[in-house]
């Protein structure tokens, strides 16, 4: 008997925790998260638009150096090409860093920020062109920049070269 008791007693506390756990679950989705899940590029498709960009100046003989960094600005993949110059590589990261935080080419930023105390004077930021921000799926994964074409326009479609190899998974991959 006491056997049995015992038995009913656990199947009666277990129905209660699972009722209670129930309750709890429906009242916390019903609030805000405690964390949220962020997309992150892959080290693999970083690798894929860096080398693509290479290639797309390569075929122009231009030697340039490209940084992807991911959502939180922190460099994800950065390659100098063999002759190009040691300033393009953080100069490109600076580029990647400032098209990330703008959500914008920065080709579109140049003018954009002329007083002497505006953001574009922060350390870190290069607002001339070359640098695009990696998105899909209206969601930001980071940016890539690129640095040493005689021109910021070369640079950025070297950029361009490096998303175009990446972008049709990117956007297959969030969807």
């Amino acid at each position: 008997m006491h056997s049995q008791l015992s038995h009913r007693t656990l199947i009666a506390l277990t129905t209660f925790t699972l009722s209670i756990g129930s309750i709890l679950t429906v009242t916390r989705a019903d609030e805000e998260p405690v964390a949220l899940p962020i997309m992150r590029l892959t080290l693999e498709y970083a690798t894929r638009a860096a080398q693509a960009s290479i290639e797309a100046c390569r075929a122009e003989g231009l030697n340039i150096a490209v940084t992807v960094i991911d959502r939180g600005g922190h460099v994800q993949v950065a390659l100098r090409d063999t002759l190009a110059m040691p300033i393009t590589a953080p100069i490109s990261e600076q580029k990647a860093y400032a098209a990330l935080n703008f959500n914008s080419p920065t080709s579109g930023l140049e003018g954009r920020f002329t007083s002497p105390f505006s953001p574009g004077k922060l350390p870190g930021l290069i607002m001339s062109a070359g640098g695009l921000p990696i998105a899909a799926a209206s969601t930001i994964l980071g940016g890539i920049g690129v640095s040493g074409a005689p021109s910021g326009l070369t640079d950025e479609a070297c950029a361009q070269a490096g998303l175009d190899a990446i972008s049709t998974d990117l956007e297959m991959g969030l969807m």
